[in-house]
């Protein structure tokens, strides 16, 4: 959280995504953030909307034995 991550809350808005998933990354590569932990780290700057599509896609997908990479 030092690195002050993007938050995003989720919505039709193309470019605050991108905005976002490049911030993210720009902190991954900082950090040399492991692939095992970006998932966790991108999914606890979600809020509002983006965190609960995200709470329920990641159930879906682990309930099927898929392994969430970033």
């Amino acid at each position: 959280m030092n690195n002050k991550p993007p938050i995003f809350k989720g919505g039709y808005d193309h470019d605050g995504a991108q905005r976002w998933i490049e911030g993210i990354e720009r902190i991954f590569g900082a950090m040399r953030c492991l692939d095992e932990h970006r998932v966790l780290l991108g999914g606890y700057v979600l809020h509002d909307e983006a965190d609960h599509w995200w709470g329920n896609a990641s159930q879906m997908l682990g309930a099927g034995g898929a392994l969430i990479s970033w």
